[in-house]
């Protein structure tokens, strides 16, 4: 998809670039297929709508991510607790079942705050390379655009 969008971006830049200059314009005017250049337009936006789907896949993939860690946060807590009431059954242990029922809950709970953040991290870093994607690509079509704008006068 991306290299398709790549490839019509070259396309227009070689119909520019190939195309045959107007005579006597003071800034290289050329005449180019209007018609032709539309339809690479059509086509590039066609293909952008794309890269928003993966953009929304991302964010879904990270909600996933999530709903998973607090799901295995909820488990280890549960079994922390059952281990908590089975060991508070025994008086002579009581003190050294809560002290190690806390641990077990404390680092379950950091063990869900770092997976929380490694899964936030790891889809603001892809969602950044998508936006850096698309800005990219809407350069290009400016570009383009302006180039076309230019040959058209």
């Amino acid at each position: 998809m991306e290299q398709r969008i790549e490839d019509l971006i070259l396309e227009l830049q070689d119909m520019v670039n190939n195309a045959k200059g107007v005579p006597l314009s003071k800034d290289r005017k050329v005449l180019v297929s209007g018609e032709r250049i539309f339809e690479i337009l059509d086509e590039i936006e066609d293909n952008l709508p794309k890269e928003v789907r993966q953009a929304k896949g991302i964010v879904a993939d990270r909600d996933e991510i999530l709903a998973e860690a607090k799901r295995k946060e909820e488990e280890v807590i549960r079994q922390a607790e059952a281990r908590r009431k089975v060991m508070l059954s025994e008086n002579e242990i009581v003190k050294a079942a809560q002290a190690q029922a806390q641990e077990i809950i404390a680092a379950a709970k950091k063990k869900s705050d770092d997976m929380h953040k490694a899964a936030n991290s790891y889809v603001a870093n892809l969602m950044e390379r998508v936006d850096n994607t698309l800005a990219d690509y809407s350069k290009e079509i400016k570009h383009t655009r302006q180039e076309f704008k230019k040959a058209m006068k």
